[in-house]
């Protein structure tokens, strides 16, 4: 076979594979989208539409002055941000710990965290919900944040561990050479370094606490506590399910997690070049 049409095949093959997983994975957004701004014949006729003429945003309007969606995602978005910015804080102070000081047990520590993210959220959702209650901290946001930090640790606490395994610590003994503490060191060198693998650690603990509808489930019962999860789980068993209003909320809910992906994506390859040794 002629090597230049061998290249275009191949390439071919790629550019289609990458077409049909963009078309599996975007097609459940468009159709989504496009439910919440038709109108309700269109909805719920037997033969679906791929377009529609008459667009509108009435199911928006109902979902914000009909229910409490705007609390329910106020909510959510200070929940989700504040057990990412908790996770991020532990995991990055547990994982230096465990890579720059040397004591018994290191790596088993290590191996147990791991271990622990074996096991399914359901499996912990009671005994966590009995120490909260004990605590006092059932059906609040603090609880909530928790139970997201605890789950989502093991994991992320892992990740910054291999990031700082990979961080020569003569990049630190330099900058304290020069003057700088060790926490100095460690906000100014290390974390920059390990940009990348922070980021990652964001993304995952934001996505978890922003979809989770188990624990905030259980540990959750005043309405206007609720978060995302919860107050479209109410709209879709109230007694007419009122679909283009159920999409139009789905939309909204994924655009906070659109854009906070879009936000941070760009420092995965920027923080790989980050840092530096004094010449």
């Amino acid at each position: 076979m002629n090597p230049l049409l061998r290249i275009f095949l191949e390439r071919a093959a790629v550019y289609l594979g990458a077409a049909m997983l963009a078309f599996a994975c975007g097609f459940p957004l468009f159709w989504m989208a496009l439910t919440s701004v038709k109108p309700d014949r269109e909805i719920i006729t037997a033969t679906p539409s791929f377009w529609t003429g008459a667009a509108h945003l009435d199911a928006y309007r109902r979902l914000f002055d009909q229910t409490k969606f705007e609390t329910y995602f106020l909510n959510s978005v200070f929940v989700a941000g504040g057990s990412t910015l908790l996770t991020i804080a532990v995991a990055v102070l547990a994982a230096y710990g465990i890579t720059r000081f040397r004591f018994r047990g290191r790596e088993s520590i290590a191996t147990v965290m791991l271990f622990t993210y074996m096991f399914a959220p359901i499996m912990i959702v009671i005994p966590f919900y009995i120490m909260m209650r004990k605590l006092g901290l059932a059906n609040s946001h603090l609880g909530l944040m928790l139970s997201y930090t605890s789950f989502s640790l093991p994991f992320s606490m892992w990740l910054l561990r291999s990031f700082f395994q990979s961080i020569p610590i003569e990049l630190e003994q330099a900058a304290m050479i020069d003057g700088a503490s060790r926490p100095q060191a460690v906000v100014r060198v290390v974390v920059p370094m390990a940009l990348p693998g922070v980021i990652a650690v964001s993304i995952f603990t934001f996505i978890v606490a922003w979809n989770d509808y188990l624990f905030a489930r259980v540990l959750i019962g005043k309405d206007d506590l609720k978060t995302l999860p919860l107050g479209i789980q109410d709209l879709y068993e109230s007694s007419v399910t009122d679909w283009g209003m159920i999409m139009a909320a789905g939309v909204v809910i994924t655009i906070p997690a659109l854009a906070f992906f879009a936000m941070v994506q760009r420092h995965l390859i920027a923080g790989w070049g980050a840092g530096g040794v004094k010449g």
